[in-house]
């Protein structure tokens, strides 16, 4: 990380937007039907007239974006505006303490973390706006080295013609839903191939759709396909431990992180044998502050560091950030489907070529949203007890 080039600064305005745009199609997952697309952005503003972009995960359920943008009106505005702060990660650390307690009263701690990191998104683009730099290069990066992307969130509905479209755009690695019945799941993986070849790569995501024996059977089943990795194909919480029995019991590599929430148990997971791809979600949990160790211990480890977004456009190009800083094997996931919010919030200042992308030296994250032509998929944040 650049240190030299970090600079006190104070908040002066704390701006929250909501936005929803119909999903056409709809995103299919094992556990739900996303049937818009909800993003809440947060712009953070300093003394000095610089601001500074974030954007808080509310995909699930999508009636919680507004809550999400009340708390961090409610309960992140007041810690951070008025206050001199040395860095984001000083801020991050505040809220992260300050925000403990109540998140166990509630109940909240979910949407709270979220909130925490979507602010410290903003916080380090605007640290990277103030010092003139591109943010992968204050976050250690040094060059602006392609990154491997990868089509997601392909649907169970005649995925292969989503695939065969993304590929024409440049993409050369997807990712396939699965869960949906050993039949169908066959039934489109063979089609995936078939449309695409043996030269592509493929990997699934079951979105925590079975059980231990079942995820192993699975596994099994998909061995011919030649996956790169399936993707939570049990629930999150469990441990370790079982992590490295259902990796030692099939014959895929495992993936998962999006739901693994602190350093602490990020780096349960690095060590042990289960997970070989480690995939933090920056507006889920820890921002860049929290999610920069975890990629560097994940690469340290031997492991792939392959950011999870399935959101708006701020997300994705700081998740492209943070992999163009830190480097290593892996992808950034960028979804297959339509979504106006991913372009109109972050209109991207890089081209997709041969499956890569290679972000500029713009400082900060590179782009501004368009606010204006996104206005017609704003959302009014109730203000009543705010």
């Amino acid at each position: 990380m650049t240190t030299s080039v970090l600079s006190a600064f104070t908040i002066e305005r704390f701006d929250v937007f909501v936005f929803r745009a119909p999903a056409v199609p709809p995103v299919q997952t094992s556990f739900g039907v996303m049937r818009d697309r909800p993003a809440v952005l947060l712009r953070l503003s300093d003394a000095d007239g610089h601001a500074g972009w974030g954007e808080i995960w509310c995909n699930f359920p999508t009636v919680g974006a507004e809550h999400r943008a009340r708390l961090a009106l409610a309960y992140g505005k007041p810690v951070l505006a008025g206050r001199s702060w040395n860095g984001p990660a000083e801020a991050h650390e505040e809220l992260s303490r300050r925000l403990a307690v109540l998140a166990i009263q509630t109940g909240e701690h979910g949407p709270l973390h979220q909130m925490v990191a979507g602010i410290d998104m903003a916080l380090w683009d605007l640290q990277a706006r103030r010092a003139g730099l591109p943010l992968w290069k204050l976050l250690g990066g040094e060059a602006a080295r392609p990154v491997a992307v990868y089509a997601s969130g392909l649907n169970p509905t005649e995925p292969e013609a989503l695939a065969l479209h993304k590929r024409d755009e440049g993409y050369r690695a997807f990712k396939l839903k699965v869960g949906f019945g050993a039949e169908r799941d066959l039934a489109n993986l063979r089609a995936m191939r078939d449309a695409l070849g043996n030269d592509a790569a493929l990997m699934v995501d079951a979105n925590q759709a079975w059980d231990f024996d079942e995820a192993c059977r699975a596994g099994r089943r998909m061995a011919d396909f030649g996956l790169g990795w399936l993707e939570e194909p049990m629930r999150a919480d469990q441990p370790p431990a079982r992590w490295a029995a259902l990796a030692r019991a099939q014959p895929l590599r495992l993936a998962g992180g999006e739901n693994l929430v602190g350093l602490p148990q990020f780096r349960e997971f690095i060590a042990a044998e289960g997970l070989a791809v480690i995939q933090p979600d920056l507006g889920k949990w820890g921002g860049f502050s929290g999610c920069l160790p975890v990629a560097r211990e994940t690469l340290a480890a031997g492991k792939w560091y392959c950011p999870h977004w399935l959101g708006g456009g701020i997300g994705l190009v700081a998740s492209m950030h943070l992999k163009t800083a830190v480097g290593g094997p892996g992808y950034v996931e960028v979804d297959a489907n339509p979504n106006p919010l991913r372009s109109l919030l972050a209109v991207p200042d890089f081209v997709l070529a041969e499956g890569a992308v290679t972000l500029s030296d713009a400082p900060g994250l590179g782009v501004v949203p368009d606010l204006e032509a996104a206005a017609e998929f704003r959302v009014e944040i109730p203000t009543v007890g705010l």
